[in-house]
């Protein structure tokens, strides 16, 4: 068990707000994080840092309520909550204190005006993963997409770093969330039924012409499931776990080869055991470095005995975050010290917030294995320069 932590005496030592949801449907979620923000904590916090940990029950108005709690009782930071619509709700008893936020949603319409989210964002994944599958020689990207505010951003964020590395989307294929058979997107998406025919067309005019030449063609496209190029280089695919395992297979399975064609992920594809579907081997995506963030989980699960939630490295970055931030004579917690341009390093790598909310992290780009991932572009070290 860790340990309890202690209402704080007024007047003490600075206090930080944790809202999560510790009860309802996603309390495994708040308690993985909670418990990652006490690791944080012991570790890095020292006595100047009190937590204040509020249960959000995983609703608007619970994250509105716990956050007016603990502002009452002098939270001078908040971190978390998780989910968007409970970060806007916190937000705004927070933005009337003039207390700032550091939350965890990946929803980047929350951001701004004393809101920062620390969430791995999908834009920068694709922008990361697009600009190196173009410096690879790959210009023209389709993309196979739920129907969703996540799918929306893919698509969003998909158009601007194609724009801004010279390349193409020529094809969007969009599917709704909840679609169970996904056989007639990803058909549509392989322009299936046109490249049969034209094969099976190809196959008839070789049969009536019964020549050697035309017998040894034959025999060529009789390997073939299709007949004619698709008009992509990469699919990007941003889904994750059961549902990208779902949707894979199916893509060979309507002749998109991977060998011919690369497949693109998001952070959702940032699990190690992805390279037992065989249709992922060979896929990119971008993430933070697997060997800074591994070493948290190694320590995570000898203190805990479970291996947490992936998202657990954003609480403990953002307790040492404010431990960090606390030391200052002031302890302030000011736009001004959270948008640092150096940034700050963190169980994921580097990261640093924008003037938007938004944070910017340094990324590598892993290649799916068989076995396991590999890293096949570094994260970067630090941050060139600084950004507006």
């Amino acid at each position: 068990q860790p340990p309890q932590l202690t209402r704080p005496e007024l007047g003490g030592p600075v206090r930080i707000a944790l809202l999560l949801p510790l009860s309802g449907p996603e309390q495994a979620l708040g308690r993985s994080l909670l418990d990652a923000a006490i690791m944080a904590l012991n570790e890095i916090g020292g006595d100047e840092l009190v937590l204040l940990p509020r249960d959000t029950l995983g609703t608007p108005e619970g994250a509105r309520i716990a956050a007016d709690s603990a502002l009452q009782e002098g939270a001078q930071l908040i971190l978390g909550p998780v989910f968007s619509a409970s970060v806007a709700a916190a937000a705004v008893p927070a933005r009337a204190r003039g207390v700032s936020m550091v939350a965890f949603s990946t929803d980047a319409t929350v951001a701004g005006n004393g809101v920062f989210l620390l969430a791995f964002m999908p834009q920068q994944q694709v922008e990361r993963v697009v600009g190196y599958a173009v410096s690879q020689g790959l210009r023209r990207f389709a993309a196979l997409v739920p129907e969703s505010p996540y799918g929306f951003a893919v698509v969003e964020a998909l158009q601007s770093a194609v724009q801004t590395n010279g390349a193409l989307v020529t094809q969007t294929q969009l599917y709704p969330e909840t679609e169970q058979d996904l056989m007639d997107p990803v058909r549509m998406l392989a322009d299936y039924q046109f490249r049969r025919d034209r094969l099976l067309a190809q196959r008839r005019a070789l049969e009536a012409r019964a020549d050697d030449a035309a017998r040894v063609e034959l025999a060529r496209l009789n390997e073939r499931e299709t007949l004619g190029a698709l008009g992509y280089d990469a699919v990007l695919l941003p889904e994750g776990g059961t549902r990208l395992r779902q949707i894979a297979p199916l893509l060979p399975f309507f002749d998109i080869d991977p060998e011919v064609v690369r497949f693109l992920g998001t952070g959702l594809w940032d699990d190690p055991a992805l390279g037992q579907e065989p249709a992922l081997v060979g896929g990119w995506f971008a993430a933070p470095s697997p060997g800074q963030s591994g070493l948290f989980f190694e320590r995570f699960t000898s203190l805990y005995g479970y291996r947490p939630s992936r998202i657990a490295t954003l609480a403990y970055d953002a307790v040492a975050l404010a431990a960090v931030l606390s030391r200052n004579a002031d302890a302030d917690f000011s736009i001004t010290n959270l948008t640092s341009p150096s940034g700050f390093a963190g169980a994921d790598g580097i990261f640093r917030f924008l003037s938007n909310g938004v944070v910017e992290r340094g990324l590598a780009v892993m290649e799916v294995e068989a076995r396991g991932l590999k890293v096949i572009d570094p994260a970067p070290v630090t941050f060139q320069a600084p950004v507006n």
